[in-house]
């Protein structure tokens, strides 16, 4: 599945690659995304760490992490998206994501988001996936709205786990179509190609 790119619109989803590091390191230069994400990459070796850790998650099938990418603007890599799975056969995934600080603003984390769902209940319809839950500390408030555009109803509110969340954080899950119904794709948004946050 290395090989699987998804788009939406203008944005361009697609496996990362080396030449992405210096782009991973000016994106996590940001203050307020470090303030988010749990794996600091703010040096060479640590974005070389973190680009093996996509790496690995594609080959053993439980981490699928896309560069996002806007063909309008170049290819400037505008943000990160994720479908963690625990294995095959489980009926649950996790999906997390982050947007480049030039890119904020523009509606960048829905649409990806959007194309990240249909894919992922479209490609693991088969091995029984049927919800994706969306975690974020309650004070994201941008993550929250992300979650609420692209359909991820708040499910629950989440005790604190210190030292790594030491806030309360919510829930959000989107469920797949039921009764073998097509999945319904936002206008715009569609998987092409040969097939983090809380």
């Amino acid at each position: 599945m290395a090989d699987v790119t998804l788009t939406a619109g203008a944005l361009l989803l697609r496996p990362w690659r080396e030449e992405d590091v210096p782009a991973l390191l000016e994106a996590y230069d940001d203050p307020v995304m470090r303030q988010w994400v749990r794996m600091p990459v703010s040096t060479p070796e640590e974005a070389a760490r973190w680009m093996e850790v996509q790496r690995e998650g594609w080959e053993s099938g439980t981490r699928f992490s896309f560069a996002v990418t806007d063909t309008g603007r170049g290819g400037e890599l505008v943000g990160n998206l994720a479908l963690k799975r625990p294995g095959q056969g489980a009926e649950r995934a996790e999906v997390g994501y982050w947007t480049a600080a030039r890119a904020r603003g523009r509606g960048v984390a829905p649409r990806a988001l959007e194309a990240l769902t249909a894919w992922a209940f479209t490609a693991f319809a088969t091995e029984g996936l049927v919800r994706l839950d969306l975690l974020h500390q309650v004070d994201n408030v941008a993550s929250c709205r992300v979650a609420e555009k692209s359909g991820y109803a708040f499910a629950e509110l989440l005790g604190a786990l210190p030292p790594e969340f030491p806030l309360d954080g919510h829930l959000h899950v989107r469920r797949a179509p039921s009764g073998g119904a097509p999945f319904q794709r936002a206008p715009g948004v569609s998987p092409v190609g040969s097939s983090d946050s809380r």
